[in-house]
């Protein structure tokens, strides 16, 4: 199991990066409707679906390269939150019946990552190996 421990990190990185794909794909359907428009969302976009594009799309790109992941994952897993509560409780208390499973999902991820950090492959990192010289 140690030999397990040792991938721990990477592992962390792994998740935090392809979560934060998941999560910037979010913001290119809003904006770019790539690679598909969003189901059930009206175009031009409602203020509201511009302010959670816009925080896809940085918090994405920030937990992406690993560059103040705590912070962007708090604010991303707030938005989560909100988003659950906006748009899927009120179908159904039952995440499988309102689709909210995705939202909760990330919601807790990004939390995760608040308390966890990057992990290995991040520019934090990066940037602490070469600023302890």
């Amino acid at each position: 199991m140690n030999n397990l421990t040792a991938w721990a990190p990477r592992l962390l990185a792994v998740l935090r990066i392809v979560t934060a794909l998941l999560f910037l794909e979010h913001a290119t359907m809003k904006f770019f409707l790539f690679p598909a428009a969003i189901v059930g969302v009206p175009y031009p976009l409602p203020t509201i679906e511009i302010i959670a594009g816009l925080i896809e799309a940085v918090t994405g790109t920030l937990m992406l390269v690993g560059l103040f992941t705590r912070t962007a994952a708090f604010i991303a897993s707030g938005e989560m939150a909100v988003a659950y509560f906006l748009v899927h409780n009120h179908i159904s208390v039952w995440p499988t019946l309102n689709q909210g499973e995705v939202a909760i999902l990330f919601c807790f991820i990004f939390l995760y990552l608040v308390a966890s950090g990057p992990g290995s492959w991040s520019l934090e990192r990066a940037y602490r190996s070469t600023a302890s010289f």
